[in-house]
């Protein structure tokens, strides 16, 4: 056994490993990690794994209510708690053979776990000792692979923050110093951003926190990076094809959004592109939703995508042009004058049968009432001014004018609260 655990200590090859242990104890051998993910399996005495060890190898991971279980009788404590080799009875009710354990610790840290199935003869005091120091060595490999994938996670960091940061001066030094630095350029990618608000930096580092954790949970790499009171998260993935990217940032996105409802949070997505040299695109997009966030006064209706904003984007603009110009829609005007004096609801009226296109159903029963009352309404509209809704210009133009008109009363209301 001293050859063996010589020649295991020589190896730096967990699949290696596993084999040999197999060998000598003459028992299957499943190594995790420690997220209970598979590293390795033995291919000998195969026709004794038991239908957990089966389902372990088929999902490359311990089943979720094997691990539930296991929480409920304290094996998982005893793994975070012992570092010699102990016994799990059989569990015939869930298929569970008896196993021995050890947990991978080096310097205090559990790094994975070997699991032996226990088959007849029982193991001996000398083996579980083997199996001891057969964890040590496995700890050791688990850390400096740790170490090595920390380092090149680092330098793939610094890479993408140089890009964000716009530091190439060509496309080809781009390519030179990814390939100097032994980049794996992602196949796609997409750039999020949360902005804390000035004022409210204590909650800087707690929501940071909330992302960390919530990335960590994710299949795809993530690299956070800081500017300010920026937060800035990108997701990449290697896969050819990868339909999940968007989604799963979306749904950091309203993830963290939900817990922090009072509104000291901004947050912009930007979109999701192949090539590296969009990468700082993607960045400015989002820093274009949060910028546009602030237009409207952090506006509930506002969208957290850039492929979203549509015309939303243009509208500081044409509020600049506007003022120059001493532009008034006098369509608007007229009928927010109607609503003021007559206790009317034209302006919200008119605002959501445009949002919904012109439709009459879905904007009746955002409004809460009949059709026929709608109908009304648009009736009324069209004698106290003169709109023609079967003019696309005329929409565009009044639906761009009541964003504006949202804002500017959004602004006053703020004020008067202030006060």
């Amino acid at each position: 056994m001293d050859y063996q655990l010589e020649r295991i200590e020589s190896s730096t090859n967990i699949e290696e490993i596993a084999e040999i242990v197999s060998i000598q104890l003459k028992k299957p051998v499943v190594i995790e990690d420690a997220h209970f993910s598979l590293i390795a399996y033995s291919s000998y005495y195969t026709e004794d794994y038991d239908e957990i060890n089966k389902q372990t190898i088929f999902n490359k991971q311990w089943p979720v209510s094997i691990l539930e279980r296991f929480m409920d009788e304290g094996i998982i404590d005893q793994l975070n708690r012992y570092k010699k080799p102990f016994r799990i009875k059989a569990m015939k009710d869930i298929h569970l053979n008896k196993r021995v354990v050890v947990s991978a610790v080096y310097q205090n840290e559990v790094y994975g776990y070997i699991w032996i199935q226990e088959t007849a003869p029982r193991l001996k005091e000398k083996e579980f000792n083997y199996l001891h120091a057969v964890s040590s060595h496995i700890a050791f490999i688990l850390n400096q692979q740790k170490l090595a994938k920390e380092g090149k996670m680092e330098e793939d960091h610094y890479f993408y923050e140089k890009v964000i940061e716009d530091a190439f001066q060509s496309k080809h030094q781009l390519k030179v110093e990814a390939a100097s630095a032994k980049v794996t350029l992602p196949k796609s990618f997409i750039v999020t951003v949360f902005k804390i608000e000035e004022g409210d930096e204590k909650s800087f580092e707690e929501v940071t926190n909330t992302i960390r954790l919530s990335v960590n949970n994710m299949t795809h790499s993530a690299y956070i990076f800081f500017n300010h009171l920026e937060i800035i998260v990108l997701l990449a993935s290697h896969s050819a094809k990868d339909d999940t990217l968007a989604s799963n940032a979306v749904d950091l996105a309203k993830s963290v959004q939900s817990q922090y409802e009072n509104n000291s949070i901004l947050i912009g997505i930007g979109n999701e592109y192949t090539s590296i040299y969009k990468l700082r695109q993607s960045y400015t997009e989002s820093l274009e939703v949060i910028q546009t966030a602030m237009f409207f006064n952090h506006e509930q209706f506002m969208p957290i995508e850039y492929r979203n904003l549509k015309t939303l984007r243009y509208l500081a603009i044409i509020e600049q042009h506007n003022k120059q110009t001493n532009y008034t829609n006098e369509d608007i005007r007229i009928l927010l004058k109607k609503d003021q004096e007559s206790q009317t609801n034209y302006i919200h009226t008119l605002e959501l049968y445009l949002t919904n296109n012109c439709r009459l159903k879905p904007t009746a029963d955002e409004l809460f009432i009949h059709e026929n009352t709608l109908k009304y309404r648009l009736k009324k509209i069209n004698q106290l001014t003169k709109i023609r809704f079967d003019d696309f210009n005329t929409r565009c133009q009044l639906y761009i004018d009541l964003q504006l008109l949202r804002r500017k009363q959004a602004i006053v209301a703020k004020h008067l609260t202030s006060i």
